[in-house]
């Protein structure tokens, strides 16, 4: 991380100035929490959540974008007064727009009409703007025409989010997590459960695994009605949907750039019920909601979690907690909504109920 910004005499003032305001914004943001889980269920395997909800725009996404605009101000992408324009299911959007914000720029997100209200109004919040588009794979190519229109420059989160991250220090959530769990009982995770939705924080995780020579093991869990599994598992490009899935923020319907499978260990897919359900009932943990996304990741957290006691193996497992439950009140937390688009929550429900 900088401490300093000093402009060279051939550098631009204003490019210096605007990285030395994403620096400073950062030097006044706190480590995000981690959280232990109390499940009596599993008295010797520990569940951590990394609390990703706490960031100054509420969501795993404010990392992403402050690497995002560092990578493409010191790669000459952005000006003075370039307009910003990002595909998105809405978190990246809400970050990149404080963030261009900060910057006085002009922000645009190009968004499915689904996304969740709340979203839309925090983009709006930040001052950006939010462009629709019927269908989610359609969010690509409306980016660049708008880009190509507007001479602005088209941020593509998921083609960059592997590569605008240090994974070695800079900005890294698997440091954090790495450091957090320094003095815990179990301190190197077993597991970490990460659910991509650029690839490009699983891409993160697993390198930095590598690079530190941990055991640590990487399973990426997907939702329904996203190819990254059947990637995963096929390793075909090509592979597309017609349409996206309905827990916002992961999965997608074509293999991103960023999604790196080589650093996944293990890979499964969890049903949107179980995802919504388990998100549903960490209300009951925590006292207070999380987006649909954590569901999917808790749940995968779950399963290894009883598969390693029926081994009769201790541990600890990492999952995150990526953006708050408020988002979404007229969705996943709308009985109605959750009936009509995901089906029935209630076997979930039942079956968690022994872990707590």
């Amino acid at each position: 991380m900088m401490t300093e910004v000093n402009a060279p005499a051939n550098s631009s003032n204003w490019v210096c100035d605007a990285i030395r305001k994403i620096e400073a914004d950062f030097q006044r943001s706190a480590d995000t929490h981690l959280i232990k889980l109390d499940l009596p269920y599993f008295p010797e395997i520990d569940i951590y959540l990394k609390d990703e909800s706490t960031h100054p725009t509420g969501s795993l996404k404010h990392r992403l974008a402050r690497s995002l605009f560092l990578y493409a101000l010191c790669n000459g992408w952005i000006k003075e007064d370039t307009t910003i324009i990002e595909s998105s299911s809405g978190s990246t959007a809400i970050s990149e727009a404080y963030f261009a914000r900060l910057l006085g720029l002009r922000f645009i997100a190009v968004v499915p009409r689904t996304t969740a209200k709340k979203k839309i109004e925090q983009i709006q919040f930040y001052g950006g703007e939010a462009h629709f588009v019927d269908r989610s794979d359609e969010i690509y190519e409306e980016s660049r025409r708008l880009a190509q229109e507007l001479d602005g420059h088209y941020m593509d989160q998921f083609t960059y989010a592997e590569r605008a991250t240090d994974w070695r220090s800079n900005n890294n959530i698997a440091k954090s997590i790495f450091s957090q769990m320094k003095y815990e009982r179990y301190p190197v995770p077993n597991w970490i459960v990460m659910s991509p939705g650029t690839g490009g924080t699983s891409a993160t995780i697993g390198r930095f695994i590598r690079y530190r020579c941990q055991h640590t093991q990487l399973m990426a869990v997907d939702p329904e009605n996203s190819v990254f599994h059947e990637f995963y598992k096929t390793g075909d490009q090509s592979l597309t949907l017609d349409r996206g899935g309905k827990i916002e923020g992961i999965g997608r319907p074509r293999v991103e750039p960023s999604f790196i499978p080589g650093v996944i260990d293990r890979m499964e897919t969890i049903k949107d019920v179980d995802s919504v359900g388990t998100v549903r009932w960490l209300e009951n943990i925590l006292g207070r909601k999380a987006g649909a996304s954590t569901g999917t990741n808790l749940f995968g957290a779950l399963m290894l979690a009883e598969e390693m006691q029926s081994r009769g193996e201790t541990g600890s497992i990492v999952t995150l907690l990526c953006d708050s439950g408020e988002r979404y009140l007229d969705t996943y937390f709308n009985e109605e909504w959750v009936k009509e688009n995901i089906g029935d929550i209630a076997p979930t429900l039942e079956y968690l109920k022994k872990f707590g």
